[in-house]
């Protein structure tokens, strides 16, 4: 699909421009803007300004190749896509720009209350329906190993040598060392695999894998008045296990579920099954290596809460899981 080669040839016509905040913390920034009177927003993606982006290492980002691919244009119904041009800019390679519909009214308000159970159900509806749909299919854009590594002590350490001063990578580089004093048998598990992914990467590749999101956190998630759900941010999409999907939706958006995580796998399961994957042979095994990949992304995070409920149960899945690792 068309690309335009400058920001300029993007935005042209678009009037009355203003800064627009959002929840993000990589680093990107947002506009809301005018097009023959119809509300927009644009993205800009900064390499030299967004550390996902860096982390990536996709040129022109890997919304823009999804975009180039055709593949956007491929999801499912029950998704709400609000991208409507694209550009990536032929004299700054660094810098692109998304040209988005408005659907700031429809996205999940940020604040510390669970979800409601239907939209949250909704959520992993739909997610099993893009599953299904390109199940078997590799969309390579962002790799596993990149997409696991994302937030690992060498992603820290590489901002830190930029002299980056975004949040993410300091917490990172914080919540790492702590996780073997408040969750030992966790960390004995996943700190070896934040360093080399290699051992989670070939058990995986024993079971079925499809086109993945990468970051189903509420911010990036919405529904609108059809019941469409709006899915925002393709920082780390591409092919990966379906349940590395679910696994990061309930490591990070852990606070505000409505259900239990137990529940939650079986209604994602469920609609799995509902949309014609049959889940035999294969469930229970990528189940565990997803729970240990959601801790290779997430311990770090999980260690500075602290020894409380929550890091007590990724530690009972992840120990509990550990020798799939072992078996190919």
């Amino acid at each position: 699909m068309y690309v335009a080669e400058s920001i300029e040839t993007l935005l042209a016509g678009v009037t009355d421009r203003r800064p627009l905040d959002g929840p993000g913390k990589s680093g990107a920034q947002l506009e809301r803007v005018a097009i023959d009177g119809a509300p927009y927003v644009v993205k800009y993606l900064d390499r030299d300004a967004d550390w996902t982006l860096r982390v990536a290492d996709i040129p022109g980002s890997a919304t823009v190749a999804l975009w180039r691919r055709g593949v956007l244009a491929r999801l499912p119904q029950c998704f709400n896509q609000p991208i409507v041009a694209v550009a990536h800019d032929a004299t700054r390679p660094t810098l692109s720009a998304l040209l988005m519909h408005d659907v700031g009214e429809w996205l999940v308000p940020a604040t510390d209350e669970p979800i409601p159970l239907a939209q949250h159900e909704g959520f992993l509806d739909h997610m099993a329906v893009l599953h299904e749909a390109f199940w078997e299919t590799r969309v390579d854009v962002v790799s596993p190993a990149d997409r696991y590594l994302e937030l690992s002590p060498r992603m820290a350490a590489a901002e830190a040598a930029l002299g980056s001063d975004h949040l993410v990578p300091q917490l990172v580089a914080q919540g790492w060392p702590l996780l073997a004093e408040v969750a030992p048998a966790l960390s004995e598990v996943v700190t070896p695999l934040v360093h080399d992914p290699t051992p989670l990467l070939e058990a995986l590749d024993t079971t079925p894998v499809t086109f993945v999101h990468g970051n189903w956190k509420l911010d990036n998630l919405g529904t609108d008045q059809w019941g469409r759900t709006v899915l925002l941010d393709w920082e780390l999409p591409g092919v990966g296990a379906p349940l590395s999907d679910l696994a990061w939706y309930l490591a990070i958006n852990c606070r505000r579920l409505p259900t239990s995580k137990e529940q939650a796998i079986d209604t994602y399961r469920a609609a799995l099954e509902r949309h014609g994957v049959d889940t035999a042979g294969w469930w229970d095994r990528q189940l565990g290596l997803c729970l240990i990949g959601a801790m290779v992304q997430f311990g770090w995070e999980k260690a500075l809460g602290g020894r409380d409920d929550e890091l007590a149960w990724w530690e009972e899945q992840v120990v509990r899981a550990a020798p799939l690792l072992e078996a190919r």
